[in-house]
């Protein structure tokens, strides 16, 4: 039997950590963690700090890190394996049979190292050789500081397809392969994989090296501007943010972390000065690295450049995150400039310029909202209603319940206050308009009509029909009883209102009567209509908090936002649907993509029907009526 992962996990949750690390070194409380000098670099100043909670240890100072088998093995100098033994001894476990298979693997990481290592300081005698004239020059006019070039440990791979052999003689062709230095054409010839490139050196949370990036020095057809190491054993890509060794402890101090696109962005913000920065490696952020980066802090701040690429790349790590949110843990978002990346920035305007945009970074939901209301035009009822089925889209994937809801609140506030703002004052209107004044006297309607004496009984015999329509109309219904109640509501909801009978021919009459009804009821009394007026209550099968008595207005008024909100998002979705459907024939693959979108979307707010109903009404209310 083979040490699993999930073996390991248990192993560790039944060891607490700083008590095994206070056997060797003096701890002390530092809030939630333990905090004291460093076992692995001599220092005067406590950075070292062990994390009972999430099990695992780290120094600031050095890069030191680990949990309960490393802090053995790097600490008391045990192999792993007696590691294991004595810690499981101390859990009352029993160690499983060791697997042959992953222990060679590990003594092979161990020793890829050694290559990666030794290509290191190889590539570093090159740059200072007569071949790294050219990458010299390059670098120099890049502006960066010899500290940094040193501290980065910038180097040079030869145009020479043999020189690692030849140099890093000691190591086999199979560990020089295996450390992702060497690869082998079609025909089985292998070569060196970077060549002609400057160096920089990828290392783990230790500072080790684990794998390379090289950048041409000219663009040339058909060659990749940046070559990364491919994954090995020593180097996941989607598991390792570049500089995160050195960007940890200035994060410590700051209480920021900075995410760029690349590595030489991280160079260049280091240059001048900003040391907590980090940067996936080739890929978009993944669910690994934004775990690393919310154990650094509760918000790190994405900054990616301001062309449209850039900002595709920040909606893919908002995408990505949006699951894994949780209370305390978010992403900001910077915006550089149009066709600024931060090295141009810092150029331009100095470092003062990109601090000032890094201190006042904007939330993910101001992000998003952006991002998707921007997106396309939003010219017609249905665009409109594609943005909001597009922002609800976002909040479903959110799995924290709490931080859903309060999603779905914020972004529908937001989408009601864009696509229903307030109406302007109507102009005159022409002759056989529907015009009325107080005094029962005809007259423009303005949007807030002044006080009638009283209802008609025309008017009384509408009122009480839509309000005892609710077995058969449901939640429209309770919508147009709530708009009765709360008239001031109606000029807000009148165009969403409008859409919603042109969709839905079974919703028009009673839409209608309710715009009937606004020109003779006052749309500005503080109380409920039919309670001034002496018409009937609500069904007693609709009894939401916004036509049911005893509610606090404003929350009421906000909840009958949300329905009407519902109400005219599902027939949108539906006339987009049979639109597609239509066009099947012109445009089958498109459009059974744009189907499938559509049905998904569809579905997902009949759901939110449901869920509101149930969440909303009283008990005597079923699916039936809310649906």
């Amino acid at each position: 039997m083979a040490i699993t992962p999930q073996w390991k996990d248990e192993l560790r949750a039944r060891i607490t950590l700083s008590t095994l690390v206070q056997r060797s070194v003096k701890l002390t409380r530092a809030g939630r963690e333990w905090k004291g000098c460093c076992p692995f670099h001599e220092e005067k100043t406590p950075s070292f700090y062990v994390n009972d909670q999430k099990q695992f240890y780290h120094c600031f100072g050095c890069g030191a890190h680990g949990d309960a088998i490393s802090w053995m093995v790097d600490q008391q100098g045990l192999q792993f394996m007696d590691a294991v033994k004595e810690l499981a001894g101390m859990a009352g476990m029993e160690v499983p049979a060791p697997d042959p298979v992953m222990a060679k693997r590990a003594e092979q990481r161990a020793s890829l190292i050694d290559v990666t290592e030794a290509a290191q300081k190889f590539f570093v005698e090159s740059l200072s050789g007569p071949s790294g004239n050219a990458a010299r020059d390059y670098l120099q006019r890049r502006g960066f500081s010899p500290q940094v070039m040193c501290e980065f440990g910038f180097g040079w791979a030869p145009d020479d397809r043999q020189a690692l052999p030849k140099a890093l003689s000691a190591f086999g062709e199979d560990m020089l392969e295996g450390a992702g230095m060497r690869a082998a054409n079609e025909q089985g010839e292998r070569y060196d994989r970077f060549r002609g490139r400057v160096m920089l050196p990828i290392q783990d949370a230790r500072g080790r090296v684990i794998a390379f990036g090289g950048r041409i020095l000219d663009k040339r057809d058909g060659v990749a501007k940046y070559l990364n190491s491919p994954d090995t054993d020593l180097f996941d890509k989607g598991r390792t943010l570049y500089n995160l060794h050195r960007a940890a402890p200035a994060a410590r101090q700051t209480g920021r972390v900075v995410v760029v696109e690349g590595y030489m962005d991280v160079i260049a913000l280091a240059n001048a000065g900003i040391a907590d920065a980090v940067a996936p490696l080739g890929t978009a952020l993944t669910e690994m690295q934004l775990e690393l980066l919310w154990r650094m802090v509760d918000a790190p701040v994405l900054c990616f450049d301001g062309d449209a690429a850039g900002q595709r790349a920040a909606m893919r790590a908002i995408t990505r995150a949006l699951p894994m949110l949780a209370p305390m843990r978010s992403l900001s978002i910077v915006r550089l400039p149009a066709g600024l990346d931060p090295d141009d920035l810092i150029k331009a305007q100095g470092k003062a310029a990109m601090e000032r945009l890094l201190a006042s970074p904007a939330s993910l939901i101001d992000t998003l909202w952006e991002f998707e209301r921007d997106a396309q035009p939003l010219a017609t009822p249905e665009a409109k209603a594609g943005l909001k089925a597009r922002l609800m889209a976002h909040v479903e994937t959110i799995a924290d319940a709490e931080i859903k809801s309060l999603y779905r609140r914020e972004l529908s506030d937001r989408f009601s206050e864009f696509a229903y703002p307030p109406r302007a004052p109507r102009p005159a209107m022409q002759a056989g308009q529907r015009t009325f004044q107080a005094g029962g006297q005809r007259g423009p309607w303005k949007g807030v009509p002044m006080p009638p004496p009283g209802l008609s009984e025309g008017a009384r015999a509408q009122l009480s029909q839509m309000m005892a329509g609710g077995q058969r109309h449901g939640l429209v219904t309770a919508v147009l009883a709530g708009l009765a109640r709360y008239p001031a509501q109606i000029p807000r909801h009148a165009e969403a209102l409008s859409s919603l009978a042109r969709l839905d021919r079974e919703a028009a009459p009673l839409i209608e009567s309710l715009f009937e009804l606004a020109e003779t009821l006052d749309s500005s009394a503080p109380t409920a209509i039919c309670n001034a007026q002496g018409q009937p209550a609500p069904s007693a099968d609709i009894r939401y908090a916004f036509i049911d008595e005893g509610n606090d207005p404003d929350a009421a008024c906000e909840e009958l936002a949300e329905a009407v909100s519902l109400l005219v998002e599902r027939p949108a979705l539906e006339a987009a649907l049979a639109a597609t459907i239509a066009r099947f024939d012109n445009d089958p693959e498109g459009s059974f993509a744009e189907q499938t979108r559509l049905r998904a979307q569809l579905m997902a707010v009949e759901e939110r029907l449901k869920a509101f109903g149930r969440r909303k009404a009283a008990p005597l209310a079923t699916d039936s009526d809310t649906a």
